[in-house]
């Protein structure tokens, strides 16, 4: 009897024709450029967006944190809000507002003309005659928080517009020392 035969080695593959090669080379290159693009693309917005968002929290955590007054103008949405229209033309305008859940406060400062007081008088709704000479209507607690002092050269004039919920309580404080050019202190309040 005879012997089975062992089994042959397989014959080696041939290696596929170099279009084929190619092909597959291609195909695998456009594999991984899709995955770059689907995993890559999305990965990096959110990198830029997390460091925009991160910049953007510094930037209000800053601006938040603030104490005092700021120089510049309130924004228009303040005035409208708070009802103080800051007249033009005013010099040495700073502002700064505060929230909580009880009270928000606008505190606003500007040198005026003249015919500017009358204009924010008027704006606000009194006038002059409505002024009290030695009222230094702006309280203790607004001025620590302001560090406004009604203590130099006077006449000092003020007033309280009060108005009805959810219209803005106006405290107004007025210096006179140089009647061309007044310097006015308003402090704006509202309930929520």
């Amino acid at each position: 009897m005879t012997e089975p035969l062992p089994p042959r080695p397989a014959p080696p593959k041939p290696h596929p024709p170099a279009e084929e090669r190619r092909h597959m080379i291609r195909r695998r290159a456009l594999t991984l450029l899709i995955i770059v693009l689907l995993i890559g693309i999305p990965a990096g917005y959110l990198v830029i967006s997390a460091n925009q968002s991160r910049s953007s929290g510094k930037d209000k955590e800053e601006k938040y944190s603030a104490t005092g007054l700021t120089a510049g103008w309130p924004s228009k949405l303040q005035r409208r809000l708070y009802q103080v229209p800051v007249p033009h033309p005013s010099g040495k305008v700073a502002h700064y507002e505060t929230n909580n859940w009880k009270t928000s406060r606008l505190y606003v400062q500007f040198e005026t003309t003249s015919a500017g007081l009358d204009a924010f008088l008027a704006g606000v709704g009194v006038d002059r005659g409505d002024l009290k000479r030695g009222a230094v209507t702006i309280g203790d607690r607004d001025q620590r928080v302001t560090g406004w002092r009604f203590t130099g050269p006077g006449p000092w004039w003020g007033l309280v517009h009060r108005q009805k919920n959810p219209l803005p309580t106006r405290d107004i404080v007025v210096n006179l020392a140089d009647p061309a050019y007044p310097m006015v202190y308003v402090v704006s309040r509202t309930v929520p």
